[in-house]
């Protein structure tokens, strides 16, 4: 399946994480991956998504702590080095009908918008 015709509604479980070669990869760990956006909005636009199906940051259950911690772990990682590197970062996350995807997932850019 091609990355950029892609249009059903979990791109990361169907092939981000399935196909990380397919990517420009930050960090892949046993539970997140990290990896440069395919449009990206920003001229840095990362995302990082928990490998595990997690609907979104609402969505999130009990069970699903460690998965939790190292996103965060992750996000706070690679923000950081992009804050190094560009002299600021941001970070978000999209609910409902503003989450085209949905997998919870974690922006974290820089730059103007594209």
């Amino acid at each position: 399946m091609d990355i950029d015709a892609y249009s059903g509604p979990d791109f990361y479980c169907d092939l981000a994480i399935p196909h990380p070669e397919r990517l420009e990869v930050v960090h892949e760990d046993e539970l997140v991956l990290a990896y440069h956006h395919t449009r990206p909005f920003w001229e840095v636009h990362i995302v990082v998504v928990p490998k595990r199906h997690i609907g979104s940051l609402t969505a999130v259950q009990a069970e699903e702590e460690a998965d939790i911690r190292a996103l965060l772990r992750t996000v706070q990682s690679v923000a950081r080095s992009v804050e190094d590197a560009h002299g600021a970062a941001g970070v978000l996350t999209n609910l409902g009908r503003y989450q085209d995807s949905k997998h919870l997932h974690i922006h974290i850019y820089s730059g103007a918008l594209r």
